[in-house]
């Protein structure tokens, strides 16, 4: 059973995405060398600030446009996606083929319409999950950049490009540095997005509830609340996983822009211009974009960004860079919700109480 049309979410998401922005052939080139280039030094500085050590050796990233980035995010998609289908597909309680078939093509549409607006505004990720390799195994994962959204958001803020394409390389690469450096990770968040999916109520009478509750947040967000379709479709068996794994994104995205903002000053000449019109811009946008940005939740991955920093921050600042990375030490160690608001908890329970540094 085919849950979402996946042919067309792709061709949805490429047909709406907007073009990027004007450049030369030679302008374009250069970019794509240049952070191709600042990726791998990128990488060097975070591993030499981390302290974490991997195995892996240093790869250059891969650099896509929008369209290539709403691709590589299908194909993400179905590999986590994967075990929810089998388990549709072994239901005894299967609707008709008709609305199976309706039903995964209106889903491929809204899929490729929502990558269609996220895919002008991500400047990279470190993609998890990915389908098979010729050989039939599974890559450990891949930093990918949107070269056009960079080269936007630089001529956007006016700032320096070179600078800002370090700086950006410098959040990622820190990314790709801990799901290569910490082997536990990728498999652990890996298993809480399956035991979310598998966790979710199939039954039809259910389904047609959360949908109608996601309609009522649909209408309170335009009319200014403060809800999302994530918090709307979930059941209660999906609102503790779900705590989890924002804990452990939150840590993660977090600890990428200390990272940035950390090894920034050294590196990055411009880097406090850079920050400071960046936080303007993550503010910004029509009273439209605010709108989907919040029904999509990514008003909340906002505010990961600042409250994971804050953990960071404040825990390596107290225990110093080898007491913060007692956090990778396997799925108990990482922080709860909770003490990602209070740090000194998590210092309390990991560490043990420590001297203040002198």
């Amino acid at each position: 059973m085919q849950v979402i049309d996946w042919d067309l979410a792709v061709t949805t998401g490429t047909r709406l995405v907007r073009p990027g922005p004007q450049v030369s052939r030679e302008e374009a080139r250069q970019a794509v060398t240049e952070l191709r280039t600042l990726s791998r030094e990128a990488e060097g500085h975070v591993r030499q600030f981390t302290k974490i050590h991997t195995e892996a050796a240093p790869r250059p990233a891969t650099i896509v446009d929008r369209p290539g980035w709403i691709r590589a995010n299908v194909e993400g998609f179905r590999v986590v996606l994967e075990p929810l289908t089998q388990r549709m597909g072994n239901s005894e309680n299967q609707p008709p083929a008709i609305v199976s078939a309706v039903g995964s093509r209106i889903t491929g549409v809204e899929v490729g319409a929502v990558l269609a607006f996220l895919a002008s505004r991500v400047l990279g990720q470190y993609e998890l999950f990915l389908p098979p390799d010729p050989t039939g195994q599974e890559p450990a994962g891949r930093l990918t950049l949107v070269a056009p959204n960079i080269v936007h958001a630089e001529r956007e803020m006016g700032v320096n490009p070179h600078d800002f394409r370090l700086w950006v390389c410098l959040h990622e690469e820190t990314h790709r540095v801990q799901f290569t450096g910490v082997p536990w990770l990728r498999e652990y968040v890996r298993s809480q997005m399956t035991e979310f999916l598998l966790a979710s109520d199939l039954d039809l009478p259910t389904l047609l509830e959360r949908l109608r509750s996601a309609a009522d947040t649909v209408a309170d967000v335009v009319r200014g609340g403060e809800g999302n379709l994530i918090d709307a479709i979930q059941s209660p068996g999906q609102k503790e996983i779900l705590d989890r794994l924002t804990a452990v994104m939150t840590l993660v995205e977090g600890h990428g822009d200390y990272v940035m903002d950390a090894v920034g000053p050294s590196v990055v000449p411009s880097v406090a211009e850079i920050r400071s019109k960046f936080a303007q811009r993550r503010e910004g946008g029509s009273r439209l974009d605010r709108t989907v940005r919040r029904l999509l939740g990514i008003e909340v991955k906002m505010k990961q960004y600042a409250e994971g920093s804050a953990f960071v921050r404040t825990v390596v600042d107290r225990v110093g860079m080898d007491g913060f990375n007692k956090v990778w030490t396997s799925p108990e160690t990482l922080p709860t919700t909770p003490e990602i608001a209070d740090p000194t908890a998590w210092i309390s329970r990991v560490i043990g109480t420590p001297a203040l540094p002198a």
